[in-house]
């Protein structure tokens, strides 16, 4: 078995496509093909189903994903600590939710380039309630978290801030009118969320579930950015944090309803597992983040005025 091999394992089970993957690992298709196949052969089991132009991994590639990972990450780790007094260098791979990629790494990302042009970033959008396992089995380095607290005892990790956490209306919506907007007001109405595992998106549901309070309806989306377009439309309320939709307040799109329920707002934390060892690489891109991170303020006049009107 060679290192390679599980090199390409894990890239094309992360990209599920075998053109994809020769491209991310600088090699030809058939090399990758060649290569997955002989190590198949020497598990004895086929690793990915290949129907058509569709791949995905079979119960064994599943099984065996997380002991590749944690080989690969061994060696990699083994290499960075050799080189621990010299330049950050190597892969830093990093998960963290939509929100957080788009509206708060790009300045962090632009600079951590400029400062380490040796690292090579890796990002990867995920759910807060899919973060424990990816830490666990090695595909992350660390991840940011939004959640109100660190979900285990085996996590390290660094509190960065809280984000504000709004509901969302289109200007013409009745509950936009009212002085004050409560849990009791979410029944019946048509609520636009991201999906089940988001940590902001909990909060909410708890308080309703809290409360026996149910919707009218709910529409989960990928995407905050479809959800903000949704709201605008006048399909129903969103709950994004305020980062997300400081530009729409300003250009005076959305309405931030007037809550009087429990908080919504939310903690960011960057974790990593107990047991990782943190390379010069990982170091500064913490340093880096709590750095810009507590700089960063969500625009307050845009906020003001949009809670005023």
């Amino acid at each position: 078995m060679e290192v390679r091999q599980l090199q390409f394992f894990r890239t094309l089970a992360e990209e599920l496509n075998f053109t994809r993957t020769a491209e991310r690992v600088h090699t030809v298709q058939s090399n990758v093909t060649a290569q997955i196949k002989a190590l198949e052969d020497e598990l004895g089991s086929p690793l990915f189903d290949r129907l058509g132009r569709t791949v995905k991994l079979t119960d064994a590639g599943r099984l065996f994903l997380p002991f590749a990972i944690q080989a690969l990450t061994a060696m990699e780790q083994g290499q960075n600590a050799m080189q621990a007094g010299s330049e950050p260098s190597g892969p830093l791979r990093i998960g963290a939710p939509e929100s957080v990629l788009t509206y708060r790494l790009p300045e962090v990302v632009s600079a951590y380039r400029k400062r380490y042009p040796l690292v090579e970033l890796i990002f990867r959008p995920t759910f807060d309630s899919s973060l424990c396992n990816t830490l666990q089995s090695g595909s992350f380095d660390m991840a940011i978290l939004m959640a109100d607290a660190v979900p285990s005892r085996h996590f390290q990790s660094i509190r960065l801030r809280t984000e504000r956490v709004f509901l969302i209306s289109d200007l013409n919506h009745p509950l936009a009118k009212q002085r004050i907007v409560k849990p009791a007001d979410m029944a019946g109405q048509m609520l636009l969320l991201t999906e089940a595992g988001c940590g902001y998106r909990a909060k909410l549901d708890q308080v309703l579930a809290m409360q026996n309070i149910r919707p009218g309806n709910v529409t989960e989306f990928s995407s905050v950015e479809a959800i903000k377009q949704c709201v605008i439309a006048g399909m129903g309320l969103g709950l994004l944090p305020a980062i997300v939709v400081a530009q729409e307040l300003r250009q005076h799109k959305f309405k931030v309803l007037p809550w009087a329920g429990p908080s919504l707002d939310i903690a960011t934390h960057m974790l990593w597992h107990e047991d990782k060892w943190i390379s010069p690489a990982m170091a500064a891109f913490q340093a880096l983040m709590q750095e810009k991170l507590e700089e960063a303020e969500t625009p307050r006049l845009a906020i003001a005025g949009a809670l005023a009107r």
